[in-house]
């Protein structure tokens, strides 16, 4: 253990178990539902269409919020907003299990992604608070692995409960463990972000903050690269209730056929990742993970072109070695981005999650309901998304050096990170 490690005021296992379960609630609002859209849509009244907007909804929302999240709690602190968040979350998962028709569920999933994402914008800041380098990326793949298990087991809870009961228990299993994480952060979480580290929430310099960060190049390209390509595994999530019911015609009860070997490939990279951390670089790493996605593209658009009838474990294999690949990316862009800005932590996390939200929104919004009508289809998008997220990487690379090779030996740099 490092010294940096060894002098957080929570151990680091109990820090990784509350921060992951911090950044599960928001993907268990997406995912434990699905089980239950061909039950909401007939009691509601809504097509597959309609019901898909109960996730572009939530997205929207998440993203606008998502630019607040981070600046607020540079400026009052993470705890009160995380505290905060949750109280909100809570009170949106009650409404939500009452509504009894579709405009005021999709008004209260809104209310839900306004304040789901405190758990994992704001748990950002708080690791990257505590720790540095090495340390900070084996707890970042440690809560990435908890965070990974979320999707996986989220449409198998929500079949569980689907099966004793009718579609509101759902989101009374959102209220409690919603109370749980509060209770859990209001005992055991301490304030990272000090009072004289703290700077005012004034939205002239909020405003002129954000737009310095999105407009440096460097950010762009990094934040393309995390979104791009997670965005190829979260397309198939967005149309998971397609996919596992009409395309794997799988049952209700069946979404772990895919969420469990996927979310499992995540795991494990992100375990990986963890290992591999001080021993083997934050670049190699990253080009082994685009190489693992490389083969799960080849693989998937193989089994795609030579059957029109997908079955698992076929169907399903190619997203669990992509999942492994984007689990040893992710952690390493992130932290480089936040690295980036080390007293504008919050709001550099708020934009680049920002950023992958809206894709992600799109994507589950007008992608998903375009494209989930055949594997093949999802196949060939997922590609792209992928090969788009390994563009920007070979430019960053590229960028890098040739940044290294103008700079003289014996010169002095001054925070290279924040350099074009």
């Amino acid at each position: 253990m490092s010294a940096d490690a060894a002098k957080t005021p929570i151990p680091i296992r109990r820090l990784a178990l509350l921060l992951g379960g911090l950044a599960m609630f928001g993907p268990f609002s997406i995912d434990t539902i699905f089980p239950a859209f061909p039950a909401m849509g007939a009691q509601l009244g809504a097509d597959k269409l309609q019901m898909q907007q109960t996730i572009s909804v939530y997205l929207v929302a998440y993203a606008l919020m998502s630019i607040v999240h981070g600046p607020l709690s540079d400026a009052i602190g993470r705890r009160k907003v995380i505290l905060g968040g949750l109280a909100v979350f809570t009170l949106a998962s009650a409404a939500c299990a009452l509504a009894t028709d579709l405009p005021t569920l999709l008004f209260f999933r809104a209310v839900q992604g306004l304040s789901a994402g405190v758990g994992l914008i704001v748990g950002r800041a708080v690791i990257r608070d505590l720790l540095h380098g090495d340390d900070a990326q084996r707890l970042m793949s440690q809560v990435m692995m908890i965070f990974g298990i979320a999707p996986a087991i989220a449409p198998v809870i929500g079949g569980w409960i689907l099966g004793w009961s009718h579609w509101p228990a759902i989101f009374w299993f959102l209220v409690a463990f919603s109370v749980v994480l509060w209770a859990a952060v209001a005992l055991l979480l301490p304030e990272t972000h000090p009072p004289q580290a703290r700077l005012a929430l004034k939205p002239k310099r909020l405003m002129r903050d954000y737009v310095a960060i999105f407009l440096n190049p460097r950010f762009q390209r990094l934040t393309a690269v995390g979104a791009f390509n997670f965005g190829a595994l979260f397309l198939y999530i967005a149309s998971a209730p397609a996919f596992v019911l009409d395309i794997l015609k799988l049952g209700e009860r069946d979404f772990a056929w895919f969420f469990v070997p996927t979310i499992g490939g995540m795991v494990a990279g992100s375990f990986v990742s963890g290992r591999a951390a001080g021993k083997v670089s934050g670049d190699r790493l990253v080009d082994i993970g685009f190489a693992c996605c490389a083969l799960a593209i080849a693989l998937n658009l193989g089994y795609n072109l030579w059957t029109d009838a997908p079955r698992v474990p076929w169907a399903v294999a190619p997203m669990c070695i992509g999942a492994f690949g984007i689990a040893l990316v992710f952690p390493i862009v992130t932290l480089s981005i936040l690295d980036m800005y080390p007293h504008q932590r919050g709001s550099a996390s708020s934009l680049q999650a920002f950023a992958g939200l809206v894709v992600n929104a799109l994507l589950a919004g007008v992608i998903s309901p375009l494209l989930s009508d055949r594997a093949l289809h999802l196949a060939v998008a997922a590609s792209g998304l992928t090969a788009v997220g390994w563009l920007f990487w070979r430019w960053e690379a590229w960028v890098s050096r040739n940044r290294v090779a103008r700079v003289p030996e014996d010169a002095v740099v001054i925070e290279p990170q924040d350099s074009l």
